[in-house]
């Protein structure tokens, strides 16, 4: 039977009888891959007494009818688990931690780890950008990569956290900050890491059009790491700063 190229939906063939059976497994194909949702990503044994339709993405280390079938979509479907194989840019929303996840380079990882995507994690649309320079690179795909990402906080509470992350292995250069909704209820902020509250800089502008070049170092990190917006005099209430990582970033041979 000839299928699709891409999610492998069965082609109904010339005078073929029975058409209904080939186009309701294509429908139910569809019904799992499209606006893909999962209940967990780390869920190691089958549940069991899942529910029909419930989906999961499956760890390492997995046992039961898991087992062999590592960064697979499983899907229960009329009493047993099927399984499907991801193609790179998958995209699921992970319910167990609140999060997008994207399928790349053999792997599922946060969207902040792929090149051009990101989430607003109040509205679910696009709330940053990443553009990579690939400055070098070698016949087996080893890079040297320059790379600017950004992301628009809304601020509250004493410090917000970016979804956006350094990288484990960047050497960063600069996080530089631009005020673009009034903050409200804090005085200014400062923005840095966890420990390291004004690492990219210390009492920040309020007022919408403040911005900052918090340049250091550079320095290599050796995991991945938010950068933190923490708030002065007073809590946020109000206001969006947008961020923007400049760093270089290795890439390892692929093969």
């Amino acid at each position: 039977m000839s299928t699709t190229a891409h999610l492998n939906l069965p082609m109904i063939a010339a005078a073929q009888s029975q058409k209904h059976v080939t186009h309701n497994e294509a429908l139910a194909l569809l019904d799992v891959v499209v606006q893909l949702s999962v209940i967990s990503n780390s869920v190691t044994n089958p549940p069991a007494d899942p529910d029909e339709g419930a989906r999961y993405i499956v760890p390492a280390g997995a046992a039961g009818a898991f087992a062999g079938h590592e960064n697979q979509i499983a899907a229960f479907s009329a009493g047993a688990w099927e399984f499907l194989e991801p193609g790179t840019g998958w995209a699921a929303w992970v319910e167990s931690e609140g999060a997008m996840q994207v399928f790349s380079g053999g792997a599922w990882g946060s969207f902040s780890s792929v090149a051009g995507l990101g989430t607003d994690p109040n509205t679910g649309g696009l709330a940053f950008q990443q553009e990579k320079t690939v400055l070098s690179e070698t016949v087996s795909k080893a890079q040297s990569q320059f790379v600017t990402v950004d992301e628009e906080l809304s601020l509250a509470g004493s410090s917000v956290d970016s979804s956006v992350l350094i990288p484990n292995r960047a050497i960063v250069f600069c996080v530089s900050t631009r005020t673009v909704e009034a903050v409200t209820g804090a005085a200014s902020y400062d923005c840095g890491l966890a420990g390291e509250q004004s690492k990219f800089g210390g009492s920040l502008g309020a007022a919408a059009g403040s911005n900052n070049a918090g340049v250091i170092g550079p320095q290599a990190f050796y995991g991945d790491a938010a950068v933190r917006l923490t708030a002065n005099g007073g809590d946020f209430t109000g206001g969006k700063v947008r961020i923007a990582l400049h760093y270089f970033l290795p890439v390892v041979p692929q093969s």
